[in-house]
Order: C-alpha cells, then structure tokens, then sequence
C-alpha cells in the first residue's frame, strides 16, 4: 500500500457511468481509494487522477465514454489533470485498443483489478524506476470468483442501494457482449450476499434493488434450484429493511415457486422486471432466446392472476435483422395486450463480435429508430392511461428528495433512477421515510400526490 500521508496530497475526481452493475463496481473502488488516503470527491476537470468507469456493451454507450475520455485529455492536456485512468467494461472489452483509439490514457483498469485501483492510483503518480512510459494495462482474468461488494461508498441516497448477487451471463443471446465481457455466469456466496445486505441496511438502506445479468439463474451455477427463492427467505428476515426490488428476470425461467415467494412476503415488491426483447417467435429463434410467444404470454396471465396489483417493466429491441413488418406488427399488438407499466425500446445495434452483427436481413437504421419511437408513442398511450386510473388511490412512498414542504418520492411500482417518480406535496418527512399518500394528478409519466395521513413509524411492507 501506498503512504497515506503522501496520497492525502492526491485529489481523485471520479466519473461513473453505466448500469447498476458498473455503479457498485464504482461504489467499491470510491471506498477503495478513500481508504487508500486520496482525496476523492474533486472536481474531474481539475484534479491530480481521473478515473472513469466506462460501460461499453453497446454503440450509444460507448460513445458516452469515449466522450468522457476525450474531455479528460483534453483537461490533462491544458494542465488541469494529472493522470486519466480509465476502467470498466469499455477496458475490459477493448484492452490495449482503447489506448490506441485515446491516446493520453495513462492506464486501463479490467474488471478484475477494480479492487486494486487504490495501488494503482499510486503505481501511476509515482511510476517504478526503469518503467517505460505511456499507457499501463491492468487486464486480469475475467471469471475469476466474484468479488466482494462490500465496503461501499455509496453513489446512491444512503436509504437505498443495489445489491448485486452474481457476475457474468450463461445466455448466448445473439445481439448482447456481455458474456464477453463479464464471462460466465458466477453466484456469489449466499452469506456474502447477505453479509452485504446486513450492512447496507445498518447504514441506513430500507430498500434494496437485487441486480445481477440474469437475476433468476442465482445458485443455478452450483446446482442449486429456487436459489434466488431461497436467498429472498432469508433477505426477508433482515430487520430494518421495508422493500426488496427484483430487478432483471429472465422470462424464460420465472417458474411457479419464484412467483409465490414474490406473492407471499410483502417486502419482496410486486415489481417485475423482465426484459423481453421480442414476441415473434422466428426473432426470438434468431436471437438465441429460450422464450416463446405463447409462453410469455400465459407467464404474464400467471403474473397478474398471483398478484393483482403487480408491476411489470420490461425492454424490447426494435429492428433486430429480419423483422418484417408483419413481425414488427405482432409485437405492436403484443404490447397493446400486455399494457406493461413500463417499457424500455431500444433501436438494435449491431454490436461488433456478437453473431447478430453478421446475420443477414439487416434492417435499414431509419426504419430501426422509426419503429423505435412507434413502440415507444404506443407504449407512451399505455402508460398515461394507466396513471389517469390511479388519480384517487392510496399510493405508499418511499421519500427520495425533499425541497422545502415539496418532495420527491416513489410508490412500489417505480425502480429508482429507471422509472416515473411521485411528486408528493404537503410532505413533512425527510428521505428514507415512508407516506400514506393519494394520487391527485398526473404529469405525464409522474405521479402527483399529497402526504394526506403523515409519517410512517414502523409500517413493512408495499
């Protein structure tokens, strides 16, 4: 380790991009380098290191780091920046390439050295005698057990946080990089994940989004059936936290005993996310997907015949190759029906090295955006009808934000940072706690609801 006293001298400006996943990974290496004596927290246009946490599983997110990176060379180059090291997924995919397409870069940081970064921070400023100079690669192995996320600094509000309980993906989905990125499917420890939750719920967290690449599949990898089933069981017992968010369902395997133990703790949310991707069984068939129409289709039925009030949110990919108009129609008409509570659209990427990028029938990129944003115009009609039907209902939030009497909030039904949040007037809690609210108006996708019956005490549960 590095001599503290000489790192105090350090200022570290950080900047986090990407999913949940990366934000933990973010959160870990933020303790880390606060541990190691640096002072974090500096503006990342005027600091001694920069260090950027990169997503990179597809073109648009890419792009945002490369972004990112362009402007901290550029800050370095003026003088106002020290050292730029970048890490994350963009690292962990394209290696010494990145330094080659973003010249300056002074290291690039693997997935599998994130809780090195410390150590490294120091190995840059001051460089072994006899090093050459230029770019530093730290590119570990990829599948090696997954680390250990706790010691967080949390990016997020103290009240909530994500727990993640695996790393990598065994799907072979024919469009996604992430196996490739993050390797195989590995469970973490059932006690480490709980270990975990423990003390993210002693620093304050009453509510916690469980996140993996494929939620469901926890324990699978060790021959373990229910696991993620078994996990809630115990996840319920922990005193202190009120919400437990399932985040990531793999529609394929959500089997009757997933849905029960979701239907019988009220801390577990009745909140789904499962991202669908399609409903037309050839492009499903081209995707390398396991779902089926009319298996997704009885799944959804299943959902809201176990759980009247539950919440569903999923993602679809909009002019994956092949998609005719007749195909693009079905899935219209598949999301007319379904009337998800939330949906995501993206326009498909042909992501290099991934099996989608070469199949043929590629649909034309205006045609891709334009049923994009039909999707989403449609989905968008959906979405405001059913917030019109809530106008009068009793809503529990969660307090976010608080601005003078005025406050931000979510019901069960909205995953942070991810969907609509609930305006709630009259508030006089301050975030973490819990509100009795009613719905009084919509704006647009939003909720606006006044705290009418006060502070919650010790209430668990939706």
């Amino acid at each position: 380790m590095k001599s503290k006293n000489r790192n105090q001298l350090r200022t570290v400006g950080f900047v986090a991009l990407g999913c949940p996943k990366n934000i933990v990974d973010s959160e870990r290496m933020l303790a880390e380098i606060g541990q190691g004596g640096f002072v974090i927290g500096a503006d990342p246009d005027n600091a001694d290191v920069v260090i950027i946490n990169t997503c990179g599983f597809i073109a648009p997110a890419k792009a945002e780091a490369m972004q990112a990176i362009t402007h901290a060379l550029a800050q370095k180059k003026k003088a106002r920046v020290g050292k730029v090291i970048v890490c994350g997924c963009l690292s962990q995919r394209m290696g010494t390439a990145l330094a080659e397409e973003a010249p300056g870069i002074d290291a690039v940081v693997g997935l599998g050295c994130r809780d090195n970064i410390s150590d490294i921070i120091g190995d840059i400023i001051a460089p072994a005698a006899g090093r050459k100079s230029g770019c530093v690669f730290y590119l570990d192995e990829k599948e090696k057990a997954p680390l250990d996320d706790r010691t967080r600094l949390l990016i997020t509000p103290a009240h909530w946080a994500y727990l993640r309980i695996s790393e990598g993906c065994d799907r072979k989905c024919s469009f996604c990089t992430i196996p490739s990125i993050r390797g195989r499917f590995r469970s973490k420890d059932e006690d480490a994940v709980i270990g975990e939750a423990r003390e993210l719920v002693e620093h304050g967290a009453v509510e916690l989004s469980i996140i993996a690449q494929d939620s469901n599949y926890y324990l699978r990898d060790r021959g373990v059936k229910n696991g993620l089933s078994k996990l809630l069981g115990k996840l319920v017992a922990i005193d202190g936290l009120q919400w437990i968010r399932l985040m990531y369902l793999y529609p394929a395997t959500i089997d009757e005993d997933l849905i029960e133990t979701i239907a019988q703790h009220d801390k577990v949310l009745n909140y789904i996310d499962m991202p669908i991707q399609h409903i037309n069984d050839d492009i499903l068939k081209a995707m390398r997907r396991s779902d089926r129409k009319d298996k997704t289709m009885r799944l959804i039925e299943k959902l809201r015949s176990a759980m009247p009030d539950v919440v569903l949110r999923t993602t679809i990919i909009a002019g994956f190759p092949g998609e005719t108009d007749d195909a693009f129609a079905e899935l219209l008409d598949f999301v007319r029906w379904a009337k998800f509570d939330a949906l995501g659209c993206f326009a498909f990427c042909p992501e290099v090295g991934t099996a989608a990028a070469e199949l043929a029938d590629q649909v034309p990129d205006d045609i891709r955006h334009a049923r994009g944003e039909t999707l989403m115009l449609t989905q968008q009609e959906i979405a405001f009808a059913a917030a019109r039907r809530r106008i009068g209902s009793r809503l529990r939030c969660l307090v976010d934000e608080v601005e003078g009497d005025a406050a931000v909030g979510r019901f069960y039904g909205q995953a942070p940072h991810i969907d609509s949040i609930c305006h709630i007037t009259d508030c006089k809690a301050g975030p973490g706690q819990f509100v009795q609210t009613k719905v009084i108006d919509t704006d647009d996708y939003d909720f606006v609801v006044t705290a009418d019956l006060g502070i919650e005490k010790s209430a668990q549960g939706r």
